[in-house]
């Protein structure tokens, strides 16, 4: 792992100034880490805010960055304007970073960055991203992906900066709750991220609030929560069900086969 990070360290040398997108996550925290300890004010990490990004999780993204004591700032993307993404089809992602990296290339280009770089790892090689397509189309930089850095690496290696992303679960954005070919709305966008800040309230860390649209009948709530988890859920099953009602759901249903994440 060490040759891993010092070849990461020699692709954002390479290609600075950088543009670092920023989410919060696992894997762009530890490549704003990096990249701060390597390029100091030669970078700048962006975060991209949209209804699809929790309130509570962008806060998060900023206090880390200060404890980082690495340069952010936020930028407003308009997804939610572009009906390909609203759509919901398979490839939403793909729109999504598009739009993103469009903002970053007119911000890199008005601020004399060389280049942008984003969070793909080399674990995410063997999955389907609609969002390397854009990538590509960008020219976006993927430094921990070229390292050769996967998943559980970037956890160590996070481990050993002090990050506390390092044992984090994943957090795809909230329109992942919203079943493929289902449009995505503000007014879902909100009802699950109430509904997921009133799960976790519960003390439940690895889970999912499944957004259904229902039709006439009203929206649904399919609770997905992790193997592990699912022996604190018999107590507390009725206060949640009773939540998740009062967050807007008609209908409230817990998958017994609970939350297995993809990756």
């Amino acid at each position: 792992m060490h040759k891993k990070i010092e070849c990461l360290q020699s692709i954002l040398r390479a290609h600075a100034p950088l543009l670092i997108a920023y989410s919060g996550g696992v894997d762009s925290a530890c490549l704003l880490a990096v990249a701060h300890e390597t390029l100091g004010d030669r970078m700048l990490g962006v975060i991209a805010d949209s209804p699809s990004l929790p309130r509570q999780a962008l806060a998060d993204a900023l206090d880390l960055a200060r404890r980082i004591g690495a340069r952010v700032e936020v930028i407003r993307t308009a997804e939610m304007e572009n009906e390909n993404y609203k759509g919901n089809p398979v490839n939403r992602c793909y729109f999504c970073k598009s739009e993103l990296f469009e903002k970053l290339g007119a911000l890199a280009s008005e601020r004399k960055f060389a280049g942008i770089a984003y969070g793909e790892n080399a674990d995410d090689m063997s999955q389907i991203r609609p969002g390397r397509q854009a990538a590509a189309e960008f020219s976006v930089l993927a430094p921990l992906r070229d390292a050769g850095l996967g998943k559980a690496e970037i956890r160590e290696y996070s481990r050993l900066l002090g990050l506390p992303t390092a044992d984090a679960p994943s957090q795809p954005c909230l329109s992942s709750r919203i079943p493929h070919g289902t449009p995505v709305t503000e007014s879902a966008l909100a009802m699950i991220e109430r509904g997921e800040a009133f799960v976790r309230g519960l003390g439940f860390r690895v889970f999912r609030v499944r957004h259904l649209d229902g039709g006439e009948a009203g929206c649904r709530a399919r609770v997905q929560i992790a193997p592990e988890e699912m022996g604190r859920l018999e107590p507390l099953r009725e206060t949640l069900i009773a939540g998740l009602t009062a967050v807007g759901y008609r209908g409230v249903e817990i998958d017994p086969d609970g939350y297995h994440s993809p990756a």
